[in-house]
């Protein structure tokens, strides 16, 4: 199996794998991205709760030093993790950009709000909050640098065998296709986080792909085994 998420997120990702799967299944990490951390300006305050929707965004408004809003609006329950862990009362929304952005405006904030997030991001939600008169200002604290595959990943897209390869954002997939070598042989099955990283996914040559019930870990998860489950190609 190949993990191509940034380093952190694959390693606890390989975990999970390990404990539901035991020896099923042999992740190598293989990071298509790497975060790089900004320093932009600060907007001025004060804000009455903050938006996250990566782990990244919220060790960027760590490094920078930002004085938070004790409540942060999250993504999902890794981000909401991280909010916590950084002494934040969290709300997770458990799901995609538009779910974050539909249990906002089911609870407004009284203020103003930051969207603390990286320079490449699906979805713009400061604008779909702004359009719903939640007035939402965005600051863009860290970037993904693009990182190509080499030793083992390569190998192994090389290897006429079975690939499985979880997915878990529409720019993954796309640094994916980009990354994939031209003689690459792997059967690769892949698992899509999402309809709109199996959208991105779309032209990468495979022999099956599934879509996570619901988009977060154990919904990966949960696709993996359905990989696993599937009887072998004749």
């Amino acid at each position: 199996m190949l993990l191509t998420r940034p380093r952190a997120q694959g390693e606890a990702f390989a975990r999970q794998l390990s404990l539901r799967f035991g020896t099923r299944v042999r992740p190598v990490i293989a990071p298509l991205m790497a975060p790089e951390y900004l320093s932009p300006p600060i907007p001025p305050g004060p804000f009455a709760a903050v938006v996250f929707t990566s782990a990244h965004g919220v060790e960027g408004a760590l490094r920078l030093g930002l004085q938070l809003p004790p409540l942060a609006w999250c993504v999902g329950r890794s981000t909401a993790a991280a909010a916590t862990a950084a002494g934040l009362t969290a709300r997770s929304a458990d799901g995609i950009a538009d779910d974050l952005v539909a249990a906002i405006e089911q609870d407004p904030p009284n203020g103003r709000l930051i969207y603390i997030r990286g320079v490449d991001t699906s979805g713009d939600i400061a604008s779909a909050l702004n359009s719903k008169d939640i007035p939402t200002v965005s600051l863009q604290v860290y970037l993904q640098k693009p990182v190509p595959f080499s030793g083992e990943s390569l190998l192994l897209l090389r290897k006429p065998a079975p690939l499985i390869v979880p997915l878990f954002s529409p720019r993954s997939a796309r640094l994916f296709r980009q990354a994939l070598p031209p003689d690459a042989q792997a059967d690769l099955q892949i698992v899509a986080m999402s309809e709109a990283v199996a959208t991105a996914a779309a032209d990468i040559p495979r022999t099956a792909m599934v879509i996570a019930r619901n988009p977060d870990a154990p919904g990966m998860l949960e696709g993996v085994e359905s990989l696993l489950a599937a009887p072998p190609l004749p």
